[in-house]
């Protein structure tokens, strides 16, 4: 398997890309091509490996789409750019997949003009797992789209239930629209449409409305939302589980908790609490609903969280989730 990694995109990037990209050739049995500034790529591969052999190689791209840049423009007008030309390795077959912690917009507008979407689908949709306290909550769209239609998010709904059952082993998953209460009759004239569409699917285990809260508990495996108030969601949660550690440890400090209970087990329990909170143990998101496999990483990954999203695509490409999306629509 080969898997195109946009060593150019994010926060961190190349270092912490390519520091990724060695951890997961060692983890994973996959062979990587890291896209980007040749030179750059290879001085800080170089001091990842020295001169151990690895399966990884290097393709050159002279361009970068920075987060600013309008996305569909930028794509169309740097062509050399290395989210550009990561995508185009998988449409011409020379890849199995994409990964990219760079601008999420440039990563969805390549695959949808590169890759295309998959017929049917009128929106692709980022899937975003969870971690709960009952194991995961797939939520998407989580940023593609920040306007959809009801039959858009049905198809994310079909979308995520095949992703939940067959990627994350989830037996009929139960399926739920984001919505303001549990009553059929809430919501804006989107969601009220889109819930009779869930309805009347045969196709997934449709299970009623989800709130707010109900996401972080664990209460159903798929939520769907559309994209604007996905990331809204995501990152809003993402600020909280990093607040909530934040009190806990200046309490702790503060009162003596850390003499009354032990410095050790508190210590030991922060980082089982860190662990299960923590996004890089994840990695990355699938783009679901082009006609390619492409996995959005988080803009801030660092190379744990990209050598969890390198494993992340591995499954995709390994469960051919992707077939079974196409047949199934």
């Amino acid at each position: 398997m080969k898997i195109a990694v946009d060593a150019m995109g994010g926060d961190k990037a190349p270092a912490e890309i390519i520091k990724g990209a060695v951890q997961a050739v060692q983890k994973y049995s996959c062979e990587i091509i890291l896209v980007g500034d040749e030179e750059k790529i290879s001085n800080a591969l170089e001091k990842e490996t020295g001169k151990e052999n690895f399966p990884i190689t290097i393709r050159h791209a002279g361009e970068v789409i920075e987060m600013g840049e309008h996305p569909a423009d930028a794509v169309r007008n740097k062509k050399n750019s290395s989210i550009v030309i990561a995508t185009k390795m998988v449409k011409d077959g020379e890849c199995d997949a994409v990964l990219s912690a760079g601008s999420t917009g440039a990563a969805v507008a390549a695959a949808q003009l590169i890759l295309r979407r998959i017929h049917g689908i009128g929106r692709p949709a980022i899937a975003t797992p969870i971690p709960t306290p009952r194991g995961t909550t797939l939520l998407l769209d989580s940023g593609a789209n920040v306007d959809s239609k009801p039959e858009h998010l049905a198809q994310s709904a079909i979308m995520g239930s095949l992703y939940a059952e067959h990627v994350l082993k989830i037996k009929n998953p139960a399926v739920a629209l984001l919505n303001i209460g549990e009553e059929e009759t809430k919501g804006n004239e989107q969601a009220k449409e889109t819930y009779q569409l869930l309805k009347n699917l045969s196709t997934i285990n449709f299970a009623g409305n989800a709130e707010g809260r109900d996401i972080p508990r664990g209460t159903f495996d798929v939520v769907i939302c559309d994209g604007f108030v996905g990331n809204v969601v995501l990152k809003f949660g993402e600020g909280l589980a990093l607040t909530i550690m934040k009190l806990l440890t200046e309490e702790l400090e503060s009162n003596g908790g850390a003499k009354i209970l032990g410095r050790n087990l508190i210590a030991q329990t922060f980082r089982n609490m860190s662990k299960r909170l923590d996004v890089s143990e994840n990695g990355g998101a699938p783009l679901l609903g082009v006609d390619g496999c492409c996995v959005i990483s988080h803009g801030s990954s660092d190379a744990k969280a990209i050598c969890s999203a390198i494993g992340v695509t591995k499954n995709y490409v390994d469960s051919k989730i992707f077939e079974k999306i196409k047949a199934a629509l």
